[in-house]
């Protein structure tokens, strides 16, 4: 199978574009968040409206 270019050029714009530092996350991350959901739903047995927390 024929390329579109040369292999010897390859990642030319990857290592060519500046690195960026990582921005600070504002939400928990997924599974956190599905945890403490779970938490809520079937070990607290809480329901739609239920929204006090204890911890």
């Amino acid at each position: 199978m024929p390329t579109h270019g040369s292999l010897t050029k390859s990642g030319k714009v990857r290592s060519q574009t500046p690195k960026l530092e990582a921005r600070q996350r504002t939400f928990p991350i997924p599974k956190v968040s599905a945890r403490e959901k779970y938490r809520k739903r079937f070990t607290l047995k809480r329901r739609a409206g239920q929204n006090w927390v204890i911890r």
